[in-house]
C-alpha cells in the first residue's frame, strides 16, 4: 500500500485548479498523468526579467522589464496590419506591436495616460524601439504579480509556458513535509537541503547556472532518485536469489562432446566467463548474471556449454531471443553441437501452431526436450517445463526486469543468464542491471579479421556504386542499410524499396533474384526467405532497414554500406558493422553521410573510424547522447530517470549503490526509522514492484 503521506502527490493533474480536459491532455503528453510527474518535471531553462533599463539605454535583443507611460493607440487601417501602442519613459519612445489584436481589450489593458510596467524582448526596427506582444503588462502597484525569474518547462504543440508553469506551481504546493530518508551525516557533509527545500530551489532558478546537474539542489534530488533505483534493484535481486537455489555441478560429459565438435579453440576470455557462470551454478544461491560480449565474441557457445551443464544434471534449459529470425539462427548454430552431445533441442515461436505446438509443449512438460529455444512465446501460460534449471535471455536490452522475473518463475529456483552484444557502459550497467553480476568476453575470436571502416560523403555515391559493382562481379556479398526515419516505418520501407530499384538499375543487376529486400513490415516467413536467399548466395546484395541490426550471421558477407550514417547512434552503427567480418574474407564498412553533418554526428563517425572496441564505443555513445537515448525505457524496460543523469551524477550513483547495500545489510526489511522513510522514497519514485518483496512479518 502506498503510504498515505503520498496520496496528494498521486492525485491526477485534473484536480489542479484551472486544468480542464484539454489542458490535462497536453500536460500529460510532456510530463505524465499525476501531480508527482509535474513535481519531477524540472525546468530546462530560465527567463531572467531582472534587467530593468531606461529605454534610451535598453540593449536590443534582451528581455527587459520597463516602466512606461501609455501615449496613444494606433489601430490599423487594414485588418492584416498590426495594432500599435506608443509608450515612453523620460528617455525615449517605444512601440508595442500586437497582431490579430482586440482593440477593446488593449484599451483596458493599456489606458492612455496611465503608467504600466511591461516585460518582454526589446528589438530595434527602423531606428525605433519595439516590443512585440509583451509577456506581462501590469500596473506599477501589481509588479509583484509577475516573476522576475521565470522557469521554462518542456512544452508540446498547443501548450504554452504560462499554464504549464502554473500547473507545476500548483503541484509543488501539494508536496507534503517528508521524512528524511538520507543518512543525516551524509546530507550534512554534502551541505544539502531537505527533499522539499531542494525541490523548491530546483524549480526556482534565477540564472542558467542554476540548471546545471552539479548544483546542490539538483544533486540532492538526483541522489534520492538513484538511491531509490539501487534499493529497488537490490530488493529484486534479493528476491530472485533469496530462495535457496539448487546446486548444478554437471559431470562435464556433454560439455566435452560439444567442445570436441567445435571447429575452433575457446579463447581465454570465453573460458573465464564460463568459469564464473559455472561457479554461480554450482553454488546454493540462484544465479543472476549478465554476460556482455561484443558482436561475434562467442557468447552463444558459452551459453550452450552452461546449458549442457544443467542437462548433465537431468534438468532443462531455455534460450530466449527477441526475434524469430534470431531464434532460427540460434537453432541452426546450436544444432551441430547438440547433435554431437546427443541432446534433444526444440524451438518454440509464434509461428509454431496447432499440432506442432501441442506436441512440443507435451514433450517439454514430459521432460523429453533438453533445451528449448524460443521468442517471448516462452512467457505464455501454457508453456510448462518439467524441470527448468537454467534460463538464458539473449539481447537483454530488449527485456526489462519484469520479463526476466517472469521467465525465471517458469522453473523452481532456475538460474538466469542474460546476454547482450550491446556493450553497456559502467554507469548504465549499474542503473539498469544493478541486480546482476557481470561477466565480460573481451577481444575478437580467433580468425576474425578487423573490418576496414570508411566514411564517405553522399556526393561520392557514384564512386561507391562503381566499387560495389566490381566487388559483386567478383562474387562478393553486401548489405546496404537504408536511412533510419524515426517518424514512420512506412517512410523507412519506401526508402528501402526505392533504393533497391535504384541499385538494381545502377548496378545492372536486372535479374530480380540478385538483389534482396528485407524490412520490418514483411511477414516473418518472407523475411526469413529473403535472408536465406542471401545466406545461400542466391542474392548477392541485401537492401535492408535496421531489422538486420541484431544477430544476423552470414560469414560470406564482406561489405556493409550504411546510408545516412549520421542518423544512427554509435552502438547501432557498431552493431551493423558487426554483421561483416564474420568469415575469412577481408571486410569493409562504408558509412555514407549526407549534409548537414552536425558536431555530434561528426564525432560519432570519427569514433567509428578510429576504434572497433565495443566497450570504448559504448562509453563514447553515452557521452554523446546521454543515458535516456542509449538505454531508453521503451527499448530496455529500464526505469527512466526524471531528475538524475547517470553520466553527470556517476559519482553519486556509485555512492547510492554502496549506500543501498549497506542499508539492506543492516535492515533487510526496512523496519528501522530510516527504513520506514526509505519505503516512502521507493513509492515516491514509482519503485512499487520492489516494495512487494519486503517481508511484512
Amino acid at each position: 500500500m502506498r503510504p498515505s503521506i503520498l496520496f496528494p502527490l498521486f492525485a491526477e493533474i485534473r484536480t489542479l485548479s484551472g486544468v480542464g480536459p484539454k489542458l490535462e491532455k497536453l500536460i500529460q503528453k510532456v510530463a505524465g498523468p499525476r501531480l508527482v510527474d509535474l513535481v519531477f518535471d524540472l525546468p530546462v531553462g530560465v527567463v531572467d526579467r531582472s534587467y530593468q533599463p531606461r529605454l534610451a539605454a535598453a540593449e536590443p535583443g534582451r528581455i527587459a522589464t520597463v516602466a512606461v507611460t501609455v501615449l496613444e493607440h494606433r489601430a490599423p487601417r487594414v485588418k492584416s496590419q498590426p495594432y500599435k501602442v506608443m509608450v515612453s519613459d523620460d528617455t525615449s519612445l517605444m512601440e508595442l506591436v500586437f497582431f490579430r489584436a482586440h482593440a477593446d481589450y488593449l484599451a483596458k489593458q493599456l489606458p492612455v495616460g496611465e503608467k504600466r510596467v511591461l516585460s518582454g524582448r526589446i528589438e530595434r526596427f527602423k531606428d525605433r524601439l519595439q516590443m512585440t506582444h509583451p509577456d506581462y503588462v501590469v500596473a506599477p502597484e501589481d509588479i509583484a504579480s509577475f516573476p522576475l525569474h521565470e522557469p521554462i518547462y518542456p512544452l508540446t504543440e498547443g501548450l504554452t509556458a504560462r499554464p504549464m508553469a502554473k500547473a507545476v506551481r500548483g503541484a509543488l504546493e501539494k508536496v507534503p513535509a517528508m521524512p528524511e530518508w538520507q543518512d543525516p551525516a551524509f546530507v550534512k557533509q554534502r551541505k544539502w537541503d531537505g527533499f522539499v527545500a531542494a525541490l523548491e530551489i530546483a524549480h526556482g532558478p534565477a540564472h542558467h547556472s542554476d540548471l546545471q546537474p552539479s548544483t546542490p539542489a539538483r544533486q540532492r534530488l538526483a541522489y534520492d532518485e538513484l538511491l531509490a533505483n539501487q534499493l529497488a534493484l537490490l530488493l529484486i535481486r534479493a528476491n530472485l536469489r533469496g530462495g535457496k537455489g539448487r546446486v548444478i555441478s554437471g559431470t562435464g560429459r556433454l560439455k566435452a562432446k560439444a567442445i570436441a565438435a567445435l571447429p575452433f579453440t575457446l579463447t581465454d576470455p570465453q573460458l573465464a566467463a564460463l568459469a564464473e557462470i559455472e561457479q554461480d551454478m554450482a553454488s546454493e544461491k540462484r544465479m543472476l548474471r549478465l554476460l556482455q560480449g561484443d558482436v561475434g565474441s562467442g557468447k552463444t557457445i558459452v551459453a550452450l556449454l552452461a546449458m549442457l551443464k544443467a542437462v548433465e544434471d537431468g534438468l532443462q534449459a531455455a534460450l530466449m531471443a527477441p526475434t524469430e529470425l534470431l531464434v532460427r539462427q540460434h537453432l541452426a548454430s546450436l544444432e551441430p553441437y547438440a547433435a554431437a552431445a546427443g541432446i534433444r533441442l526444440a524451438c518454440l515461436t509464434g509461428r509454431e501452431k496447432g499440432l506442432v505446438r501441442e506436441t512440443t509443449l507435451a514433450k517439454l512438460a514430459a521432460g523429453e526436450i533438453d533445451i528449448l529455444v524460443g521468442t517471448h512465446a516462452l512467457f505464455s501460460e501454457d508453456v510448462t517445463f518439467k524441470d527448468l534449471g537454467l534460463a538464458v535471455v539473449d539481447e537483454q536490452h530488449r527485456f526489462g526486469v519484469h520479463q526476466r522475473m517472469q521467465l525465471q518463475s517458469k522453473g523452481k529456483p532456475a538460474d538466469v543468464l542474460v546476454m547482450t552484444a550491446t556493450p553497456i557502459p559502467r554507469t548504465l550497467a549499474l542503473t539498469a542491471y544493478g541486480d546482476m553480476d557481470v561477466s565480460k568476453i573481451t577481444g575478437r575470436p580467433p580468425g576474425r579479421k578487423p573490418v576496414e571502416t570508411r566514411v564517405m560523403g553522399a556526393a561520392r555515391m557514384d564512386d561507391l556504386i562503381t566499387h560495389l559493382r566490381t566487388a559483386l562481379d567478383r562474387g562478393a556479398r553486401a548489405y546496404w542499410v537504408c536511412p533510419l526515419v524515426d517518424e514512420s516505418e512506412k517512410i523507412d520501407l519506401a526508402a528501402a524499396q526505392e533504393r533497391a530499384v535504384m541499385l538494381r538499375q545502377a548496378l545492372g543487376l536486372n535479374a530480380p533474384h540478385q538483389i534482396g529486400l528485407v524490412h520490418g513490415k514483411m511477414k516473418a516467413t518472407e523475411r526469413d526467405a529473403a535472408m536465406t536467399a542471401f545466406k545461400t548466395g542466391e542474392t548477392q546484395l541485401l537492401v535492408a532497414t535496421t531489422v538486420i541490426e541484431v544477430g544476423v550471421d552470414v560469414p560470406e558477407a564482406t561489405i556493409m554500406v550504411v546510408e545516412h550514417a549520421e542518423r544512427f547512434g554509435l552502438s547501432q552503427l557498431h552493431q551493423l558493422r558487426g554483421r561483416v567480418g564474420r568469415g575469412s574474407g577481408k571486410s569493409s564498412c562504408i558509412l555514407l553521410w549526407h549534409e548537414p553533418l552536425g558536431v555530434t554526428a561528426k564525432a560519432r563517425l570519427k569514433t567509428m573510424r578510429e576504434t572497433d572496441d565495443g566497450f570504448v564505443i559504448a562509453e563514447e555513445d553515452l557521452r554523446l547522447r546521454g543515458p535516456g537515448e542509449v538505454l531508453g525505457k521503451r527499448q530496455s524496460g529500464m526505469e527512466e530517470f526524471r531528475m538524475a543523469d547517470p553520466t553527470a551524477h556517476a559519482d553519486l550513483l556509485a555512492v547510492a549503490h554502496d549506500d543501498a547495500r549497506l542499508v539492506l545489510a543492516r535492515d533487510p526489511d526496512l523496519k528501522s526509522q530510516r527504513g520506514d522513510a526509505l519505503r516512502v522514497l521507493l513509492y515516491l519514485f514509482g519503485r512499487d514492484e520492489a516494495v512487494r518483496y519486503l517481508r511484512t512479518g
